[in-house]
């Protein structure tokens, strides 16, 4: 292990300048014109696992953007480790609320990181993370210290639902045959708290469209005697949370898991700080459904939010239109026995209903995917602890994330594994947002543990 360190350290400005590279090209994978860019980054993934030492590389095409495959089989008595990762990014949008090029990653120093964070699309979420894998993969092969098998399958299609992956893990089963997923996709509590991510809300993703007349029309003339599908759209919205915000859809909340008073206990107990989570934000008050914390509302709670809503004239000036149509994006976070086709289903039912017959409306279901627990005492889990133990110097804390892995649910239920979510990145890391960025301590922090992973876990599974 020494020598796989000290080869990590020698190589740091190497690991960063490459990452850097990666970051460059815009796989934004919602966006058709980026189509290219999307197949550029596939091919940089794809020489990166053959130089770091990988074997059987390939570039997997699918009815979307192709999955990238490799593999390092040392032995087959010893366990395999499938390493999942996503090179696609979310749209950079709005462009004019980011500080530097969302592709033209700058490293800045910052409160949270002293030490400096790259500033770019992607850096966190999630090529700065699966890229980690890529580098500690590097070092154990460049010092014969690889301990046991591994797979590397990074998709293009997170960010846009996975629809693909599904049927390609069912068509590669024996390809992808595993002991364990290892996931980078996930945060630590704080660089001084390491984590591990032990729950991920499932989703449901639909966009909505509300007509009244069939063309935009003189708001002068016909206001007041013509519905204005914006209005409508606001009010309908408005009104899928009562007073407490609690979401208002006939059974919505009837498969909600219900967690006992010791385990809300122990999540609270996790280092959290309401006054400085509010001034990072700089918002007076925190926000969400009664009788649950913010550490709850975030983890076991299921939510309904807009995404985005558009409609009418939003250009320069003014102009007096009673628009035809008015759309929205909306995400539903859902928790374990919620099935993301059911509250999609009730969500669509509910959606017509409360419309009134002065407009039509339209719901597309756009993605989803389910919730999913992951156990504290697995070897694989263990393993994950024993490692950032290693390089932390603390026992890290299992915590249930807020955001949504659908793959998780997925590598279950066709690969029959379990999989480990542990990430290094931080929640105020701009996941999504302009700005997204990830620390330095934080990258080289998660190539030097992810070796310890694997020493630990190929000594437990003896």
């Amino acid at each position: 292990m020494k020598k796989t360190q000290s080869y990590i350290k020698k190589n740091k400005k190497k690991f960063l300048n490459e990452l850097l590279d990666l970051l460059k090209i815009p796989s934004i994978s919602a966006d058709p014109k980026y189509k290219k860019a999307m197949f550029k980054t596939a091919d940089f993934v794809a020489k990166s696992l053959k130089d770091a030492g990988a074997e059987n590389v390939e570039i997997c095409p699918t009815p979307g953007y192709p999955v990238v495959y490799g593999e390092k089989l040392i032995d087959p008595k010893k366990p395999t480790v499938l390493v999942y990762g996503h090179y696609d990014v979310q749209p950079p949008d709005p462009l004019d609320l980011w500080t530097s090029g969302p592709f033209e990653p700058v490293i800045k120093k910052t409160k949270i990181h002293p030490k400096g964070a790259i500033f770019a699309r992607g850096s966190a979420d999630d090529k700065g993370q699966f890229y980690m894998h890529v580098k500690a993969f590097e070092a154990m092969m460049a010092t014969d210290s690889l301990p046991c098998n591994v797979k590397f399958m990074i998709e293009g299609e997170e960010e846009v639902g996975s629809d693909n992956l599904g049927p390609f893990c069912q068509a590669n089963k024996k390809k992808l045959a595993c002991d364990m997923v290892m996931i980078s996709d996930t945060s630590i509590i704080a660089n001084d708290c390491p984590s591990i991510s032990v729950g991920l809300r499932g989703l449901s993703y639909v966009e909505v469209e509300v007509t009244a007349a069939n063309r935009d029309l003189h708001s002068g003339v016909y206001g007041g005697a013509v519905a204005n599908p914006i209005n409508i759209l606001s009010k309908m919205i408005a009104s899928m949370h009562d007073e407490n915000n609690h979401i208002t859809i006939p059974g919505f909340y009837d498969a909600v898991e219900k967690i006992s008073r010791k385990e809300r206990k122990a999540m609270n107990a996790a280092p959290f700080d309401l006054t400085e989570y509010k001034k990072d934000l700089e918002i007076d008050k925190e926000h969400g459904e009664k009788g649950f914390t913010t550490l709850e509302r975030t983890s076991i709670r299921p939510t309904l939010d807009v995404n985005g809503i558009w409609g009418g004239y939003i250009g320069e000036g003014a102009k007096t239109v009673l628009p035809s149509k008015a759309y929205a994006k909306i995400s539903m976070r859902l928790v374990p026995n919620q099935k993301h086709e059911k509250i999609t289903k009730l969500f669509t039912k509910h959606f017509k209903k409360i419309a009134p017959k002065s407009v039509k409306v339209k719901v597309t279901p756009h993605h989803g995917g389910e919730a999913a627990v992951t156990p504290t005492d697995s070897v694989e889990y263990l393993a994950a602890a024993k490692a950032m133990e290693d390089t932390f110097g603390k026992t890290p804390i299992p915590q249930r994330g807020g955001g949504s892995i659908p793959i998780v649910a997925l590598f279950e239920k066709v690969l029959g594994v379990k999989s480990v979510l542990m990430g290094f990145g931080l929640d105020s890391d701009g996941l999504h947002s302009p700005n997204e960025h990830y620390g330095l301590f934080n990258y080289y922090k998660g190539i030097e543990t992810i070796p310890y992973f694997f020493k630990h876990y190929a000594e437990m599974k003896k």
